[in-house]
């Protein structure tokens, strides 16, 4: 990198001016604020669907009710995926440093629920303000953390770079970043690459996304492997979804994590199939679509039962419904339990695909479709030890799902049932790596005294 005057050669050879980084982060900046009525908008809207996103506004502010004990590790893990991943890493990070006080911020409902759960005596849970320069310095003056991570790919420019005014040393853990996403993110370079420039660390998943955070700007890099093959999977869960098996005496075929577009797809997918179908278990991933989905189940003409109203276990008419809905938080290990396969959401649109190790851990196999850039070295580890197959679209996947579940396929759904525990074994040892960088920085101090000119009111 050439510093001189200001600038700050790419790789591809052009060159950033200290100018266009400056007028890059302001026009950001100004947008943000503009567009921050509408963001708050959109808080309350989803909070009809989800009271608990709603909860505490003040807090996308950066304004906290509660003042705070400075040199917290802050960890912030936007939703549901990232939680899950952060908890094998708190659970290090409470062994390496042993009385750590864990300050954990989300961006979504799902994430902080599934977050309570990790939370000690002396922890905190908040939500991360919206990337305004006023709401992060307030964010950052209120809880003065020893240190800061961010879980996958949460790069915000103005939270960055005043923790870096700050001398606050931020890492990405558990990082990924897509072939797709470089191209994107290259659109903006004078936005982003002075942000990915503040990483004290970036704690690579595999060796390409290691490539592509170098390529962004991230100064040092480390391949430490997915957190996410080290998520335990809760046995009450398991056991949970093994006794909804024993309702029913039909096959299950789950859609995981769909995304908006795809259940129509799939409903019309399966109605192709000649009867007697397996039980189609559908659980889409946001849960603010759940109601959604059920008039999509009904409006298609199939019987729908719905998890909610079942209680502890499913009655006989459940058992027989046409169309399972998945409309709960926090039990997908129990629907990976009860199901024969599994489709993965968000790969039969440009979605880029859902995390698959978890259903993996659960000994469910996958069919995936066409689409997981987001998770492209997964998914190739998944098919390379038989724990996934891929197909070009949804009518073939529901045509390899059902043939899995067949009774003359019982040899080759078991060898994917081992191929999935085998891939799901596989790299242990990040939460401890990770949580062992982790610590060395939080041991340093903590300037948080801004410098001069560091950020404005916003």
């Amino acid at each position: 990198m050439d510093r001189l005057a200001g600038r700050a050669r790419r790789p591809d050879g052009r060159v950033v001016t200290g100018w266009r980084r400056r007028f890059a982060r302001s026009a950001y900046a100004a947008l943000l604020r503009a567009v921050l009525p509408l963001y708050l908008l959109r808080v309350v809207r989803r909070g009809r669907a989800e009271p608990l996103y709603a909860s505490a506004p003040g807090e996308r502010l950066g304004l906290y009710r509660q003042p705070a004990e400075p040199g917290a590790v802050w960890i912030h893990a936007v939703s549901l995926g990232e939680t899950k991943a952060a908890a094998p890493l708190i659970e290090a990070l409470r062994l390496a440093l042993p009385g750590v006080r864990v300050l954990l911020s989300h961006g979504t409902a799902t994430g902080r629920a599934a977050g309570r759960a990790l939370l000690r005596d002396g922890d905190r849970q908040v939500w991360l303000p919206f990337d305004t320069p006023g709401g992060v310095r307030r964010f950052l003056d209120c809880f003065q953390p020893s240190v800061g991570v961010l879980m996958e790919t949460e790069i915000w420019p103005n939270l960055l770079a005043e923790a870096a005014a700050r001398h606050l040393p931020v890492v990405l853990a558990n990082a990924r970043l897509s072939e797709r996403s470089r191209r994107r993110g290259a659109r903006v370079d004078a936005l982003l690459r002075p942000a990915f420039e503040t990483l004290a660390r970036a704690l690579a998943q595999s060796p390409a996304d290691a490539d592509r955070l170098r390529d962004a700007g991230a100064p040092t890099v480390e391949v430490v492997g997915n957190l996410k093959h080290e998520i335990e999977v809760e046995p009450e869960l398991l056991a949970l979804g093994a006794r909804w098996r024993a309702a029913g005496d039909r096959a299950v075929v789950l859609a995981a994590s769909t995304r908006d577009g795809e259940e129509a797809l799939l409903l019309a997918a399966w109605r192709s199939l000649a009867a007697p179908r397996p039980a189609l278990l559908v659980v889409p991933r946001h849960p603010q679509r759940f109601d959604a989905v059920a008039g999509l189940v009904e409006a298609a003409g199939w019987r729908l039962t719905r998890r909610s109203r079942w209680g502890d276990q499913p009655g006989p008419e459940d058992a027989a419904a046409d169309v399972w809905l998945g409309d709960s938080m926090l039990e997908m290990p129990a629907y990976y339990a009860l199901a024969d396969v599994a489709l993965l959401g968000g790969s039969f649109a440009p979605f880029g695909g859902q995390n698959l190790i978890e259903a993996a851990a659960c000994g469910c196999p996958v069919v995936m479709g066409p689409h997981t850039f987001n998770f492209v070295d997964a998914s190739a580890r998944a098919e390379a030890t038989g724990a996934a197959l891929r197909v070009d679209d949804i009518g073939a996947a529901v045509a390899a799902a059902v043939a899995l579940v067949a009774p003359e396929a019982r040899d080759r759904r078991a060898a994917m049932v081992a191929g999935s525990l085998a891939f799901a074994g596989e790299q242990r040892g990040a939460a401890r790596r990770s949580a062992a960088v982790i610590a060395e920085l939080a041991g340093g101090p903590v300037d948080a005294t801004p410098r001069p000119g560091a950020s404005r009111p916003g």
